[in-house]
């Protein structure tokens, strides 16, 4: 008998304990113990001739299957992949410094299955046929998306991991070489004076990490709500409630939307609200909000910052048919204050420009003037002082003195 053949049959012997015993699927205490019993009784009949030996390799594989995440176990752990996808049982991928790599790995549907089971089972949220897409996050931070059949032909899952930028304040990204000292110090700055700030990118391009770090700068007397999709910001603060969406039930009940929270945010005493993205009719409520007198934060996926505006000024349409761009556009330029660009290049994620949103509204969308920009050697001042200078010098924060230490 081969060692996977083997593997095989300890695995099953397994599944039928943890049926036998009511085994929670999510107690890795229990069923770590459960994989100890079934190797410890395999090497005993090894022992006593009646059956063959377990290689290291194969115990620690079964481990993996069992109470880790099976064959994706080491992928997971690899701190150079930046993502994993499985297409197919037999097609599984992986991103590794901006370039994909199709791995050697071949599982089965069932594999596929249940490993996703424990993975949402962990993250707390459920998958049936009624609603084959979800979105979770895994223990590590790492976003989880699956669909399953019949909306695709296999069970498709992507994990992107948080292995690109490891950082919570805006200084480490000075240290990794993704924004300039200058610029860091002013959106440290615009934060503190309590502007609100857009984050736009593309896919990937560490908008949730940058979200994250402008947080980081929100004075600590502050008390922050965050709503999101799927916990994903990391805000380490002491006065702060983070939300996230709920799914339907089996009874097509229960689901908590993003426009929920959001309006349930003002409920919330809140001093900073930040929507971890906007894709939808989420993003007039969003707006509301901060007209209201809130301060906040968002994402939105964009190619440029002037797009991301553009964005923010159709989005709130899709909430009703009695809606006026132009009123989403004056909403939008008393609302907004700051748009910060991300990108990546060359397997390296860098903010590459920062605006400012004016009060003037032309083509039907709010003017921006460019305040820090990248010149090819990485964000310099343009000599633009941006709108709002006075809520700078309401907390004492000589702007200009701030922008001529950050040139160049």
């Amino acid at each position: 008998m081969s060692q996977l053949e083997l593997s095989g049959d300890l695995e099953a012997d397994i599944r039928a304990l943890v049926h036998q015993r009511s085994v929670s699927i999510d107690d890795d205490a229990e069923l770590d113990a459960l994989v100890t019993e079934v190797i410890e009784n395999g090497e005993a009949r090894y022992l006593a001739g009646l059956g063959p030996a377990i290689e290291d390799g194969a115990a620690s594989a079964l481990r993996n299957r069992v109470v880790g995440f099976g064959e994706l176990a080491p992928l997971l752990a690899d701190p150079t992949i930046e993502e994993i996808w499985i297409n197919r049982p037999d097609r599984i991928f992986i991103a590794r410094g901006g370039a994909t790599e199709l791995t050697n790995i071949i599982m089965s549907e069932g594999d596929v299955a249940h490993l996703v089971e424990r993975m949402l089972m962990r993250a707390g949220r459920r998958l049936d046929r009624s609603q084959p897409f979800v979105d979770a996050r895994l223990p590590d931070g790492s976003r989880l998306h699956v669909a399953v059949p019949p909306i695709t032909d296999h069970w498709s899952v992507n994990i992107r991991k948080f292995t690109g930028l490891r950082a919570h304040r805006l200084s480490e990204l000075v240290t990794l070489g993704s924004i300039s000292a200058g610029a860091a110090r002013f959106l440290e700055a615009s934060v503190t004076a309590g502007l609100s700030i857009v984050v736009a990118g593309a896919v990937g391009a560490g908008k949730t990490t940058l979200l994250s770090c402008l947080a980081g700068s929100i004075p600590t007397a502050e008390r922050i709500v965050t709503c999101e999709e799927v916990f994903e910001l990391r805000i380490e603060r002491p006065d702060v409630v983070a939300m996230q969406c709920r799914q339907i039930n089996l009874e097509g009940e229960g689901a908590v939307t993003l426009r929920d929270l959001v309006r349930e945010s003002l409920r919330m005493r809140p001093d900073r609200i930040i929507v971890g993205e906007v894709r939808g009719s989420e993003s007039l409520d969003m707006l509301l909000a901060l007209n209201s007198g809130s301060v906040g934060m968002t994402s939105v996926h964009a190619n440029n910052a002037r797009d991301a505006i553009r964005k923010l000024t159709t989005l709130p349409l899709l909430a009703g048919e009695n809606l006026d761009r132009r009123f989403v556009a004056s909403t939008v330029a008393a609302c907004i204050d700051l748009v910060v660009f991300c990108e990546r290049r060359g397997g390296r994620r860098r903010v590459t420009e920062i605006v400012s949103v004016g009060e003037q509204i032309g083509d039907e969308s709010p003017t921006l003037g460019a305040v820090f920009t990248d010149s090819g050697d990485g964000l310099t001042w343009t000599g633009e002082m941006p709108n709002l200078a006075q809520r700078f010098a309401l907390g004492d924060i000589d702007l200009h003195a701030l922008l001529n230490v950050g040139r160049g």
